[in-house]
Parts: C-alpha cells; structure tokens; sequence
C-alpha cells in the first residue's frame, strides 16, 4: 500500500493536536519501529507503514474520551485514505474501537504501541536511559512486574501477539529489536 500523504503532513497534523513532547516522541518512536516491521517483514510499504505509526495516536491528546472516534476526521484534514484510517483505528480494537486489525501492520501497530511504552519506561529506568544496552530478560522481568510501567497493558501486548500468531518473546525481541536500532533517529527528532 503506498499512501499519498507526505510525512510533511502526517507531521503537521500531529503537532495540531498534540503538543506534549511525551506524546510527540511516542508518535515519533512507533513510527520508526512500524518501518523498521516493514522493512524486516519484506514489505515495500516502509512510508505506509511508518506514516500510520506515526498518526496513530493523532486524537489522544486532545481528545482522549473520544481516541480512535475523533482520528477519521483530523485524518480528513489531510485527505487520508481508507486505508491509512482503519489502521489507525484497529490500534485501539477492544479498548476504545471496535475496528478490528486485519492486515499484519495493523497487527504489528496493536501490538507494537502499547509494547513500546513498556520499553520506553524500562529504558527510562536505567543508568544509560537508553534502550541500547537492553536485553531481552530484562524486558520479560520489567513484563511481568505488574506494577511497573502499570500504565502498559500486558494483556494488549499478549493479545497483539496472538492477533500475530508470535510467541511473546518474538514480538519482545522484535519491538526491542527495532528500538535498539531507531532510538538515535528519535533523539536527533527530538532534539530539532
């Protein structure tokens, strides 16, 4: 799937609504993992992919009681295509929509959004603040303490696993995979 709106205009649209630099790094982080996916899982699509990471959570600030309601019609603003707004809204299938993920990017974002506020929040806890140097049971003991990052929820993350047909760690190595390799895109991002 190729999509005609520019990054130029995700990006814009993002920042309408969303001005906390939580909100915008979050933006910025799924969009690197969705076309680090893309291009790991063999699809052409990394711009597709990589521009519905990045307006997923387009109406979460602004309008966090009507998340995944409200994203058809900001996302009209810039003319998105079907396509790219059922992606959006299957992230938030069972929670907040009733659009359900279909293809495997919707999958991965599902999966993928809620994992990588875990990883975020585990980085955040140690001394280099990074995810770099993480390993894979570390990120499994921050998983199944329930109290950590409690805000993450593990039953999304196994439910997007599912949805993929992986086993959990492969969806964990993965995701972490992907952070370990986009993590210095998003701090030069962040720092402009």
């Amino acid at each position: 799937m190729t999509t005609k709106i520019t990054r130029e205009q995700a990006l814009a649209l993002l920042k309408k609504y969303n001005q906390e630099s939580f909100h915008i790094q979050h933006a910025y982080t799924v969009e690197a993992v969705m076309r680090w996916f893309a291009k790991e899982l063999g699809h052409g699509d990394e711009d597709f992919w990589g521009l519905c990471g990045l307006l997923h959570d387009v109406d979460f600030e602004k309008y966090p009681e009507e998340h995944c309601k409200k994203a058809p019609e900001l996302l009209a603003e810039i003319q998105a295509e079907e396509e790219v707004v059922h992606a959006v809204c299957s992230h938030g299938y069972g929670i907040c929509s009733d659009v359900e993920p279909a293809h495997e990017m919707e999958k991965v974002l599902f999966a993928c959004d809620e994992l990588t506020g875990l990883v975020g929040a585990a980085a955040r806890m140690r001394p280099s603040k990074s995810c770099t140097d993480m390993e894979l049971s570390s990120l499994k003991k921050k998983f199944k303490d329930k109290r950590f990052a409690a805000g993450c929820s593990r039953d999304i993350i196994r439910t997007g696993a599912a949805q993929l047909r992986w086993e959990l760690d492969k969806l964990m190595q993965m995701t972490l995979d992907a952070m370990k390799a986009t993590e210095h895109m998003i701090e030069e991002e962040m720092a402009e």
